[in-house]
Order: C-alpha cells, then sequence, then structure tokens
C-alpha cells in the first residue's frame, strides 16, 4: 500500500508541471504571482460551481443568494469571473484582460481581498499563446469536485509551488514554507481548542492557521470558531497568504498590509491562547540597534547578529495567561552563549516556561538542510519545574532522496504513526504517566538542566539507545571483529599495490 505522504504526490506535480509550461516566456518575478493566481482561480471557481450545482438541483432559487455559499465556507464567484469563462477565452488574443477583469470582479465581491489578487495576466510580456496553453492545462487536468479532500489537495497544491518556488528561486525555503510534517507536528502537541485566538508572526503563506481549522473542524466538526491572527513583511507572501486564507473560507486579520513584526506590531494588544511560529532561521541585520528598550525585551536585549531570542521574546509577550507557543528553531538556540544569548535563555527557563523540546530529523524542509528543533513553551505549565526532551532524529521515512516525512494516523501494523507518537508522548508527560526511553525521551527539572549550564539539546537528556544484547560474549565479538578488520586491511593493501602497478604501467610513479 502506498503511503500518503506530506512532502510529494503526483497531483501536485502535474499543477507544476503546468506551471513549467511558462518557465521562459515570463520575467522571472511576476512568475510566481501568475501560477498562484491561477490555482487560485481554478480552486474558488471549481468549489463554486458544485455548490451552485447543488443549489439548483434543490430548485428553491438560492444559486444567486450569496448566504447560501457562505453558509458553507464557499467563496461566491461572480459569473465574469467563473473558469467556464475563463477556459471559453484561452485561445482568444483576450485572454490576459479576461483573467485580469476576473480578479478585480473577485476583489470587489470580497474586500478583504482588495489589491491582494494579480492582475498582471494582460501584461505584453506574457505570451498569450502559452497562457492559452496553461488555462487548457488547468481546465483539462486539474480535475476537482469542490469536496473537502479536493480543496486540501488544492492547498497542497498551492503550497507545494510556493515551496517550489522557493527551490528555483534560491530563497530559503523555511522563509514562507513550513513542511506540512512539521505543522502537523506543532499542532497535534498544541491542540488548539475551540473559540480560541492563534496567531503567527511571521506567518509565510499562512500553513500554520489551516492546520489549525483542520483540527478544530476534526475535533469538532464546527469550523470557523477559531480566531486568526498574523503578520508578514514581504508584501507578495502576505498576499499569498490573504489568498490562501480565501481558499479555505477561513476569516482572518493579517493587517490592511504587510508589516515588519519586530518595527510595527500590528496585533500590539493582542494576548493570544496559541503562538505557532517558523520564524526566519539565525536573523541577522533585524534592527536591534533601534529597539533598545522595547517592552518585550522581558528577559534580556536580543543581540543585533540574530534574532532567535527576540522571536522568542516577542511570542512570550504576546501570550495570554494560559498560552501556549509552539515553533521552529535552528539548533544553535538550544545552546548559544555569545552575545547574552545563555543569560536570556536562563531566565527563560528559570520562569519555568520551556514545556518541551524536540530535536528534528534532517530533511523535513523542501531546501533548507540546517537541523532544526521544536520549541513548546507554555505558561501556566501542567507538570511545574519539568521540561521533556525528545530526540525525533531517527524518526520518519524518505520519500525521495531529498525528502522525509513523518507517518501519521495508525500504521498497518498496528502501530502509531510518527506525529501521533509525538503527540502522545506530550499528553503523557503532562498527565504524570510518561516512562521515559533512554536515546528517545527524559524528563528533566530546572534543576538538571542547570547542571548543564541551561543547554537545551535533547542529546544531552535522554542519553544513547540502549543496544539490544546479541548474546555474543565480548571477547568473542573482539576476536571476530579484529579478525575481519585485519581481513579488511589485506585486502586494502592488495587494492593499493594493483592500482600503483596500474599507473607505473602508463607512466605514473606514485
Amino acid at each position: 500500500m502506498a503511503k500518503k505522504n506530506n512532502a510529494n504526490i503526483g497531483f501536485e506535480k502535474q499543477i507544476w508541471d503546468a506551471a513549467c509550461v511558462l518557465w521562459g516566456h515570463i520575467p522571472a518575478a511576476e512568475y510566481r504571482k501568475v501560477i498562484v493566481g491561477l490555482i487560485f482561480l481554478r480552486y474558488i471557481s471549481s468549489a463554486f460551481e458544485k455548490r451552485y450545482e447543488e443549489l439548483l438541483k434543490e430548485g428553491d432559487g438560492f444559486e444567486n443568494d450569496r448566504d447560501a455559499y457562505a453558509e458553507e465556507n464557499i467563496f461566491f464567484v461572480p459569473e465574469e469571473a467563473r473558469w467556464s469563462k475563463i477556459s471559453t477565452a484561452a485561445h482568444t488574443p483576450e485572454i490576459g484582460t479576461v483573467i485580469d477583469d476576473a480578479m478585480r470582479a473577485i476583489e470587489k465581491e470580497n474586500t478583504s481581498l482588495k489589491n491582494v489578487l494579480p492582475k498582471n495576466y494582460a501584461s505584453p510580456d506574457l505570451d498569450k499563446r502559452v497562457l492559452g496553453e496553461v488555462v487548457d492545462l488547468f481546465t483539462n487536468e486539474v480535475k476537482m469536485d469542490g469536496t473537502d479532500a479536493s480543496k486540501d489537495l488544492l492547498g497542497r497544491t498551492y503550497e507545494y509551488c510556493i515551496a517550489q518556488f522557493a527551490a528555483y528561486e534560491g530563497t530559503k525555503g523555511g522563509e514562507f514554507y513550513t513542511p506540512s510534517s512539521i505543522v502537523k507536528t506543532i499542532v497535534a502537541i498544541l491542540k488548539p481548542f475551540n473559540n480560541c485566538r492563534v496567531y503567527d508572526p511571521c506567518m509565510g503563506s499562512g500553513g500554520m492557521f489551516v492546520q489549525s481549522e483542520k483540527f478544530v473542524q476534526a475535533h469538532s466538526n464546527n469550523r470557523g470558531n477559531i480566531s486568526v491572527y498574523g503578520q508578514e513583511s514581504n508584501a507578495d507572501t502576505w498576499k499569498m497568504a490573504k489568498m490562501n486564507m480565501a481558499i479555505r473560507g477561513i476569516d482572518a486579520n493579517f493587517g490592511s498590509y504587510h508589516a515588519d513584526t519586530f518595527f510595527n506590531d500590528i496585533h500590539k494588544t493582542l494576548k493570544s491562547d496559541f503562538i505557532m511560529a517558523n520564524p526566519p532561521f539565525n536573523l541577522s541585520n533585524w534592527g536591534a540597534d533601534k529597539l533598545k528598550d522595547d517592552v518585550r525585551w522581558k528577559y534580556g536585549m536580543p543581540p543585533s547578529g540574530n534574532a532567535n531570542y527576540a522571536w522568542i521574546q516577542h511570542m512570550i509577550h504576546h501570550l495570554a495567561p494560559n498560552g501556549k507557543i509552539g515553533l521552529v528553531l535552528a539548533n544553535g538556540a538550544l545552546s548559544s552563549q555569545s552575545s547574552g544569548e545563555g543569560e536570556i535563555r536562563r531566565k527563560i527557563i528559570e520562569d519555568d516556561l520551556v514545556e518541551g523540546i524536540v530535536a528534528l530529523p534532517t530533511q523535513l524542509f523542501y531546501s533548507v538542510t540546517i537541523p532544526v528543533t521544536l520549541w513548546f513553551i507554555t505558561k501556566n505549565k501542567k507538570q511545574k519545574g519539568k521540561t521533556l526532551f525528545i530526540d525525533a532524529r531517527k524518526m520518519g521515512y524518505m520519500v525521495d532522496r531529498k525528502h522525509r516525512d513523518f507517518t501519521e494516523g495508525l500504521q498497518e501494523d498496528g502501530s502509531l504513526g510518527d506525529i501521533d507518537l509525538l503527540a502522545k508522548t506530550f499528553e503523557d508527560f503532562q498527565n504524570g504517566i510518561l516512562e521515559e526511553k533512554k536515546g528517545f525521551t527524559a524528563i528533566a527539572t530546572i534543576e538538571d538542566i542547570a547542571k548543564q549550564d541551561y543547554i537545551l539539546t535533547p542529546g544531552r537528556y535522554v542519553g544513547i539507545e540502549e543496544q539490544e544484547d546479541d548474546g555474543e560474549p565480548f571477547e568473542e565479538k573482539m576476536t571476530r571483529l579484529t579478525s575481519e578488520l585485519s581481513d579488511m586491511f589485506k585486502k586494502s593493501h592488495e587494492l593499493e599495490e594493483e592500482i600503483r602497478k596500474k599507473l607505473g604501467a602508463i607512466g605514473y610513479e606514485i
């Protein structure tokens, strides 16, 4: 049975292949906007058409009633923006104008998308013949019936394309795209509940919110009860997040414009129940010199050369009295002592805020190989004075040569998937019933962490996994292994001699 994974699926690749038809026919800076806009348009139109047909069959005359769509979290698409109109115009010289007009009609229909959607399809730089071919591919290859499954599928496709753009543009994939397996792990551990405030101060394309909504929907079947707050400094990425929310029917407050979180904290008074974030790793030159006496630096002034502890403190500042944070950080933040970081970390630990640290395996990100860790910071922890350490570096499986993914759900052998196992481990710890497992989990007190100089690297606490005794006595094993090594040395010398002879024969002495 093929594994369903978060890292790569064929459907996403189909759309990416369709996107590649445009490659070389459009300036690189415009490319991402063009494809993302078409994905957006194709999905909302598909979902609308399915609902439209349902309402027609019901025969009550509500097919043009906007409320009949809103109650199902479906975007009302005006006539001039429907895919049927766009596909009909695919091979006309006006195709660019038709798409631009569709985008304007949608913005008029939904004021929260004003000036968000791309309207560059009529540009003379965009070859209309090639654009028509791409529209055909989206019409014929991308089959959707508007169900939740296809909604998730298109959402994942959208995110997959964002990740591919990151790789092709040579940017850090982690800057605006967090792989689903990481987001799902954070959400499964934090368990955001109904009627809560969820915040991401560096939201990228908004993946954290999508998974939160899915979690609440799965557990209460009542969507839309999460209040979503976000902020993003990159204008294009901010627009993508707005579209991403519209695709899913998620109502969100991202401010009325993109803005730098450190310099313009648009949710200044927000105290959030859950904060989930993947801040840019080891961000330098973040403007520390201009924010010296900021109220957010409760535990100390973060160094100008690295924003890791500025992000952590910003998030702690925005926590409600029982709030929880789940964030991704580069491993350096666990042990760095430079420029006061060690001192800030010590104060946060002594304030009993660090609930758990999870060391992740490499290759979970699309284009970032740097090893990362999940931090869980909690106010009013269940297990006072204790921190859970998990070494998950051996977890997951390789989807292909470059990408690793976590399993989820019940596996064929009856065991828990990786994401579920991590969530259960946290739950057992919080309930005081976790049995530590050498090499995988450890529970440490603040005193234990102090003895390790307040370094939070999980390996220091969990130790090395105990090897199963294979029954071979030590002396016999050493005799066997040294004998094997001797044979290997002998073969190595024979090979070396052979190479010397061959090189000598053609006039190259070593």
